[in-house]
């Protein structure tokens, strides 16, 4: 393994840690606290995952734009920004089955991973299936699309 890739590796593993860091520090690996945030109108519901989206944006926000200024990144010799801008159908149905999948579990797959730290075998079997899902859409459906 040459250094840069080293480097590559350690980076991407500091900004992991630090994420569900964040995510656990912010409550958000809690699958009741975002199914309270999704239950508007069951009159309990918990405001508090505004305020961490929030608090993302204005992360996100001055790295997006110091990304545009750049020529490229420091650990590789260019930007890997999605390429497709298109409203299609693969996106609309992947949109709405991982919408209907963190109202029903009140995980999606960031707080999922960041939720393994606790024994909680519904957290193991979230994990699980989705590990299968994405390995099936890999082998198969990638390649019928």
């Amino acid at each position: 393994m040459n250094s840069q890739t080293l480097a590559m590796s350690a980076a991407s593993m500091l900004a992991g840690v630090i994420f569900g860091f964040g995510l656990s520090l912010s409550g958000m690996i809690d699958p009741a606290r975002v199914l309270g945030f999704l239950d508007v109108a069951g009159g309990h519901w918990d405001p508090s995952l505004i305020f961490v989206l929030g608090g993302a944006l204005l992360v996100a926000t001055p790295g997006v734009m110091l990304i545009r200024r750049l020529r490229k990144p420091m650990l590789d010799g260019q930007f890997h920004m999605p390429q497709a801008t298109a409203l299609d159908t693969r996106l609309l149905v992947g949109s709405a089955i991982f919408g209907c999948g963190w109202g029903l579990a009140g995980l999606c797959p960031g707080p999922a991973v960041s939720a393994l730290s606790m024994p909680l075998p519904p957290i193991f079997l979230f994990v699980a299936t989705m590990a299968v899902g994405m390995v099936l859409y890999d082998r198969l459906l990638a390649r019928l699309l």
